[in-house]
Parts: C-alpha cells; structure tokens; sequence
C-alpha cells in the first residue's frame, strides 16, 4: 500500500449477482478472476452477504466461511488481493439482511428489505446501540477474521457498505462507541491488516453522524463511493471531476487518505435515452478524462464499480426489476467481453503521484461543514472547478 497506486474492482458474479453465496461456483470465480487481472487490475471487493454468513445471531454457516477462503485461495493463485467487506447490508439500492436484523414493525424506509428470498417492509434494528446486534457483529468478525488470519491474499477489511442507507447512528458518538468496538475487534486478530468503511457521496451532503471524521479515528484510510450521475449539483451525469473532488473533501473532513473505492457509470449498447444508463461511447470518453485526474490527487487508488452486467435471467428479480440502470454498471459485458473503456485501465498509473495536496480553495474550518453540508459542498465544487484545476 505504501507507493502503489492500486486499480481494482468490485466483484459480484455476472449469473447470479447478490445470490452467489448460495449460488457458489468456483470455476465461474476463477475465469472471473483471471479476466479481472489480465484487464490490469490487481485488488477485487468482494461482499459478505450477511444473511448468508450469519443466519443466527450465533451462527456463522461452516459451508459459507468455507466459500469464502476459497475465494481467497483463488485471488492469491491468480495473483490478487482481496478486501472482504462485512455486514452487507446495503447493495444496488436494497437492503439485504437476515431475518434476526428485522424488527416487528413496518417502515416507510427509502430502500426495500430483502430477506428470506423476498422484499419486506420491516424496520432495521440500529446495530449502533442494540448489544445483541453489536456481540452478533462481533462474533461474525472474529469468525471471519480468524479463517482469514495471516492470508497473504488479504489486503484490507471493510466494515460496510453504505451502511447510512441502512440505520443511521442516532449521535455521532453512537458512531464512535460502534467504530470503536468493530475495529477493536478485528484489530486482534492482525493489527497489520487495514481497516476502513464504505462511505458514500451522501455521506458528505448530508449530515448522517458517520462521516469522515469518525471514521478517521479508528480506520486506517478513508473510502469514498463517487457517482456523478447520482450527483445533482455536478455539471451533468459525466462530470469528470466529481470523484477527485469528493475523494479530496474527504480527505479535508477526516485527515487520512483515501480510497476512491467505488467510481462507475451505467453503459450499454441499448441505451435509451431518460435512463440512468449512457452509451458505451460516452462512457469511454468519461474514462478516458477521468481516469488520469484520479492519479493525480494523492488518492490510495480506484476501485470500479462493477465487474460485469448482469444476466438477462436476472432482470426480473429485485433489485433489478425496478432499478434496471443497475443492471450495466460493468465493465464487461453480460457475454464477458470487455467494454471498449476497459484497455484505458492498463493505461493508468500504478505509482503514487507524490504531491502535496492543497486545500486553500476551502474557505471553512471542517467542523463548521455539517452545519449546512449540501450547501458548503455545492459551493466548494464551484470554487474546486475555479481553482484546484
């Protein structure tokens, strides 16, 4: 991690998506492995369906863990390093959890429940203060992480995906108490293994009690998921500089590093216009300015959301029924060739730019900027795009 700038992707399996735990196939894994490091990347995000690896409070599943260090066999042989996310938890614009997580109630929450093989409406437990959630979380990390102790596939943990788009914190120390505790937890197992979390690009217009700066203080760097085409305020859905710009804010918010651990954009052939999803040929040239600016910046690296589109069988199944953008967000097709943007990855930098980062187009001090976060972040886009350019 010291000099390398690292280029990788987030992996879900084009057949079967969300449902691979239990769908597993491990040669499927190794062609999709060996497609993923001869496109030049070399890190893969892989995510711990909760429901899968903890079907009980209790319970971790033998059969799923087992799973999981074959993946893991299977990204050292090809030459990969992996970072296992937990808790998820929030993918694709669904809320994914076992049945334990759920509580009685109804709730009128943004995202869908999917658990026990279909939507459902019930309200998450907050798994920031409920210590029967907290000592469950706890025994999933000690579960996984001793199976995993001392991997030399093994490049980082990370402790959720987007998980404000599943409970938020009540307080921000909440947060801390929560952050502390995982991180704690996994920290025994390996102090030399780095911990982060996925945060999001609503993470930063809104104050969610977990941003940058709580989890500075106990992850080792920061991640950022940045999506221009999700992003209001940008100059359009192909705004090249919205990554480099959120990956620097946060960098400001929280003092550390930062992975941009998810950048992407919906591309197809069949591009209709309205949709969330653009051509191939824009896609390219969205890449194409994109991609060196995100060398430039100091960041840790890139990870691509995602591996591949989806297969047609999948389209009628939640989430992607609904939100069909979802379904091509890959940079390979659903037939696993390679979209036309994919030879620019070989052409990235694999060295850290060293460079001092400067921050003096940030008029504010960091705790004066959830006092009115969308409104601080729209203006210092403008002033980012006028003088860090």
């Amino acid at each position: 991690m010291k000099d390398e700038f690292v280029i990788g992707i987030n992996y879900w399996p084009i057949d079967s998506a969300m449902s691979w735990w239990h769908r597993f196939d491990a040669g499927v894994v190794k062609e999709d492995f060996s497609r993923i490091r001869d496109a030049g990347l070399s890190v893969v995000r892989i995510f711990l369906l909760w429901e899968d690896f903890q079907p009980l409070p209790s319970k971790i599943s033998v059969k799923v863990l087992d799973q999981l260090i074959t993946v893991m066999e299977i990204g050292h042989e090809k030459g990969l390093r992996l970072i296992p996310t937990f808790f998820t938890g929030h993918m694709s614009g669904m809320n994914y959890l076992p049945p334990w997580m759920l509580e009685l109630k109804e709730s009128d929450d943004r995202f869908p429940v999917f658990s026990e093989g279909k939507k459902k409406k019930n309200a998450i437990r907050n798994f920031y203060i409920d210590r029967e959630v907290i000592e469950a979380q706890k025994l999933f990390i000690r579960e996984v992480s001793g199976a995993l102790q001392g991997h030399p596939a093994l490049w980082a943990w990370d402790l959720g995906n987007e998980p404000s788009n599943l409970i938020l914190p009540l307080t921000n120390k909440e947060a801390l108490i929560w952050l502390e505790e995982m991180v704690s937890e996994l920290k025994k197992r390996d102090e030399s293994v780095p911990v982060t979390l996925g945060l999001h690009q609503e993470d930063l217009e809104e104050d969610r009690k977990m941003g940058p700066k709580e989890v500075a203080a106990f992850c080792d760097f920061l991640s950022m998921h940045t999506y221009s085409i999700y992003a209001k305020w940008a100059d359009g859905p192909l705004d090249e500089d919205v990554s480099p710009f959120l990956g620097l804010l946060t960098h400001w918010l929280g003092s550390k590093k930062v992975m941009i651990e998810e950048v992407g954009v919906s591309s197809s052939k069949l591009f209709k216009e309205g949709e969330l999803t653009v051509s191939e040929d824009r896609t390219f040239e969205y890449y194409d300015r994109l991609l060196p600016r995100l060398t430039g910046f100091g960041f840790l690296g890139v990870l691509f959301w995602c591996y591949g589109d989806y297969s047609k069988p999948l389209w009628d199944q939640a989430p992607f029924d609904e939100k069909k953008h979802e379904r091509y967000f890959g940079l390979f097709h659903e037939d696993r060739s390679p979209k036309p943007f994919v030879p620019l990855l070989k052409g990235l930098q694999t060295q850290k730019e060293v460079r001092i980062t400067s921050f003096d187009w940030i008029e504010i001090e960091p705790e004066e900027y959830f006092q009115n976060p969308l409104e601080h972040l729209s203006r210092l886009y403008r002033r980012f795009k006028e003088r860090a350019l």
